[in-house]
């Protein structure tokens, strides 16, 4: 009996501790970066959404369009909506901001990077987990929010 007990508490626990370990390992690194001037494509997991590959059908989220008559940066907008969500930013430039999202219990950090892209008129979002294979849906929900938010700020100015 006492041993039984022993083995279900270990198999109870096993799967929190692991989360724990997997939560402290995705504080190490960095989000990837620009690849030849764009965001980099989605690794083959469902725990990334990027708007700048549209033939990853999988991964694929719209950008978001800078209207043709606005007259103040986004950028100033994209920083307010990082921070609004509680992302903290990591770089920034001219055209780009890479943040990262830390979920509440287990610590798992999620990298959120923006290009703007001047020329098309368009601001290309990628989010992704830096652990595990599966994130539930949080990086698109996340993606879908912060449009929200972003438009929301936009519609005021």
């Amino acid at each position: 009996m006492k041993t039984a007990l022993i083995v279900i508490l270990v198999l109870l626990l096993a799967p929190v501790v692991i989360f724990f370990m997997l939560g402290f390992s995705s504080k190490s690194g960095e989000a990837p970066g620009l690849v030849d001037g764009h965001l980099a494509n989605c690794p083959d997991k469902p725990n990334c959404v990027s708007s700048e590959n549209i033939s990853d059908v999988t991964h694929y989220i719209k950008p978001i369009t800078i209207a043709k008559n606005m007259t103040f940066e986004p950028l100033p907008l994209l920083k307010n909506t990082i921070n609004d969500m509680g992302g903290i930013i990591q770089k920034e430039n001219d055209n780009y901001i890479s943040a990262t999202f830390s979920s509440a219990i287990f610590g798992f950090v999620d990298d959120l990077e923006i290009r703007i892209d001047t020329s098309e008129q368009l601001i290309h979002l990628r989010s992704a987990s830096r652990v595990g294979r599966s994130d539930a849906g949080v990086n698109k929900e996340r993606i879908e929010l912060f449009k929200r938010l972003y438009n929301n700020q936009t519609s005021l100015q």
